[in-house]
C-alpha cells in the first residue's frame, strides 16, 4: 500500500484532500442555502468574473498536462482526473495527479535501479 509513496506524493495528496475540503465545503453550504451556484459565479462582478477565468484556464492547462504528462509516463485512467475534475474540483484532482505522478516517477526509477537484497 505504501509502495512509491515519497515525499512528494504525500504533499500532493494532501493538497488534493484539502482541495476537496476545501471546495465542498462551500458547496455544500451553497446547496444547503439553494444558491443559484453558477449564477453565483458568473454574475457577481468583475472580480468574481477574473477569478472565473484564472481558474478555467489554469484547469484547462492542468487537464492538458495531465493527459501529456500522463501519456509520457504510461499512466492510464488519465481521463477519470479530467471527468472527476468536473465533479469534485481541479484542486482536488490535479493535486491526486500529482501524487500519482510522483508515485509514477518513483516506480520508474525504482525499475531502473532495483536494490539488490542480500539471500
Amino acid at each position: 500500500m505504501t509502495r512509491h509513496w515519497n515525499a512528494p506524493a504525500i504533499v500532493f495528496l494532501v493538497l488534493a484532500i484539502a482541495g476537496l475540503i476545501g471546495t465542498w465545503t462551500y458547496n455544500i453550504i451553497a446547496i444547503i442555502e439553494q444558491r443559484d451556484f453558477f449564477g453565483d459565479w458568473f454574475g457577481s462582478g468583475p472580480a468574481v468574473g477574473s477569478l472565473t477565468m484564472d481558474l478555467l484556464i489554469m484547469a484547462v492547462a492542468a487537464s492538458v498536462f495531465i493527459v501529456i504528462e500522463g501519456r509520457r509516463l504510461g499512466m492510464k485512467h488519465l481521463w477519470a482526473y479530467i471527468v472527476f475534475a468536473g465533479l469534485t474540483a481541479i484542486a482536488f484532482t490535479f493535486p491526486l495527479f500529482l501524487a500519482n505522478r510522483a508515485r509514477r516517477l518513483q516506480q520508474l526509477a525504482s525499475e531502473q535501479h532495483p536494490t539488490t537484497t542480500a539471500m
